[in-house]
């Protein structure tokens, strides 16, 4: 496996417990990421995220697993990738992983950093990198809207 990482952040108007709870709670993760989610927020705990509900064999990041989780600042957890890379990314061994690291920032706002890391060297491999990295940028900017518009389950304690 390659060693680069895809690396984002971005700052949430928000404490950082209200950001934690968006990334570990299902009913949260279900207004910004993910329309279902079964998440078991303990190490060892499945972290699945279905973005096709009615087919969860496809498009899931199902039997994937939290590896840490230090609440509420750091959650890892493994990734698999979108259909198309499922044959790189997908494969027990091949999986990759997602650090959260959520930091309190000024005026109770948290300052979220993303890590994505276990990217192979191949061209295949470096596809599924750059789709990833303007999917994080999307998912981030999805986070920060939900959580900021002071409405529905995602932005409040």
């Amino acid at each position: 496996m390659g060693q680069a990482t895809i690396r984002q952040e971005l700052h949430i108007e928000a404490s950082k417990e209200i950001v934690w709870k968006a990334w570990t709670v299902p009913s949260r993760v279900e207004v910004w990421f993910a329309p279902s989610a079964f998440i078991e927020p303990f190490e060892g705990g499945r972290y699945e995220l279905y973005f096709d509900p009615a087919n969860k064999e496809r498009m899931s990041t199902k039997e994937c697993k939290i590896l840490t989780l230090e609440e509420p600042r750091k959650l890892v957890f493994e990734w698999k990738g979108p259909d198309p890379f499922a044959n790189i990314m997908n494969m027990p061994g091949a999986l990759t992983a997602v650090e959260v690291l959520l930091e309190p920032a000024a005026r109770d706002s948290t300052l979220v950093k993303l890590c994505h890391s276990g990217w192979g060297d191949e061209p295949e491999w470096q596809q599924a990198k750059a789709w990833h990295v303007e999917a994080w940028k999307q998912v981030l900017g999805s986070l920060k809207t939900a959580v900021e518009s002071g409405q529905g389950n995602v932005c409040c304690i």
